[in-house]
């Protein structure tokens, strides 16, 4: 084929909304972890190229790698998921492939869009493990596609475009509802068995923290400046309504949104509360239990593991505070189902039409675009560079604001 200059510019409405296409290969794109040992602190070092961060500081993070054997569990839980999606793709006679690739350890982002190439495939559609908008569970994405695709030589020859940010399709959120549901019911036993039947049970929604700076700059600017917080919090607030909504059994109880995995300098600002503090005054207000809600993951990765499975559970044993943690939505078959029906939203039917009309909405900020705006979610790098990416238009034309 010869070569073509692919511009996301075109073939979107005024809504951001691409217009179907006959797409060729879809490209599971995750995070990625270590698988033993060894791997660990080459793949921190991955993780925080350029920040100049010695190893010393690096294996103080690692030990939560190490503690369990220097294995993340989302490699595996991406083959699990890549399977399904395969599985949940033939169901509905698309036939489809899927592609696997990560921005931190192999099977690493670049090979796997060479892999695709050379397979003959030429128009990609990219879902990643990320379901909010941010620099890091969004732009960066899209950046590391743009570099990749310039610095092995694809740009204007592999056209890969992602789908929506989906914190708010009904597949993520309803897991989510039943997981929620099923760990009420497990801390009112929980304080049934200790004498307290009555007691005071908190719902708490975490997600990962991130620097106040890249929260502000979250999302389009003209949408920000219409929210009582940042589109990053906001996001995460709009699906926790959305999922006590829809429980009827966590009508009149408390509920927060809490932060978890801060890292970086403790002199740069970062979003709060830290769920471990937030415990602590939970239970001086009168809390006896509370269901943790991993809201900001899809998978079981390591910062649930321990993060929440091991810190936060320490510290509610420490408060004498029952807990359960909700599951995420790993590979739930509703979550699934959701992300065929991400991919059937922008895959062209023989008539040209997507193959499902719509775009299903279960929070009150959705459904939000495929093509993002100049700045959307900018971060600039330390040598005052902006990275190339996909799917968004880094100019001084966008598209108007959902």
């Amino acid at each position: 084929m010869s070569p073509q200059a692919f511009d996301p510019r075109e073939g979107y409405d005024a809504r951001g909304v691409m217009a179907p296409k006959a797409y060729d290969a879809i490209l599971l794109a995750s995070f990625g972890g270590p698988e033993g040992q060894d791997d660990v602190l080459p793949f921190l070092r991955n993780v925080t190229a350029g920040r100049g961060i010695p190893d010393e500081r690096l294996e103080e993070v690692a030990t939560h790698y190490r503690a369990n054997g220097g294995i993340s569990p989302i490699n595996a839980q991406n083959r699990a998921l890549k399977a399904s999606m395969e599985a949940a793709l033939a169901e509905r006679g698309i036939t489809v492939p899927v592609f696997w690739g990560n921005r931190n350890w192999a099977p690493y982002i670049p090979q796997t869009l060479q892999e695709l190439y050379a397979a003959g495939h030429r128009k990609v559609l990219m879902f990643s493990t990320s379901a909010y908008s941010s620099y890091s569970s969004c732009r960066q994405y899209r950046e590391d596609l743009g570099v990749a695709l310039r610095e092995t030589g694809l740009e204007g020859l592999l056209e890969v475009d992602k789908v929506r940010q989906y914190f708010d399709h009904p597949g993520f959120v309803e897991p989510f509802v039943q997981g929620v549901s099923d760990s009420l019911a497990r801390v009112r036993e929980q304080l049934a068995a200790a004498g307290n039947p009555e007691g005071r049970i908190k719902i708490v929604f975490a997600t990962h923290s991130i620097p106040t700076s890249d929260a502000q700059a979250a999302g389009p600017r003209d949408l920000a400046a219409t929210l009582e917080t940042d589109v990053y919090s906001a996001q995460h607030l709009s699906v926790a309504r959305a999922i006590l909504d829809a429980i009827p059994e966590a009508s009149g109880l408390d509920w927060s949104l809490v932060f978890q995995s801060r890292s970086g300098s403790p002199h740069t600002p970062w979003l709060e509360p830290d769920i471990n503090d937030a415990l602590a005054i939970d239970r001086e207000a009168g809390v006896a239990g509370v269901v943790v809600v991993p809201l900001g993951f899809v998978s079981d990765h390591m910062e649930v593991l321990w993060d929440l499975d091991t810190e936060a559970r320490e510290t509610c044993a420490e408060l004498g505070l029952a807990f359960h943690r909700a599951p995420t939505p790993g590979t739930h078959a509703k979550f699934v189902s959701g992300i065929v029906d991400l991919i059937s939203e922008r895959l062209a039917g023989p008539d040209g039409a997507p193959l499902i009309p719509g775009r299903a909405s279960a929070a009150d900020l959705g459904p939000w675009f495929d093509v993002c705006r100049p700045n959307c979610c900018a971060k600039v790098m330390r040598d005052g560079t902006i990275k190339p990416t996909i799917a968004a238009v880094d100019s001084e034309v966008g598209v108007p604001a959902p």
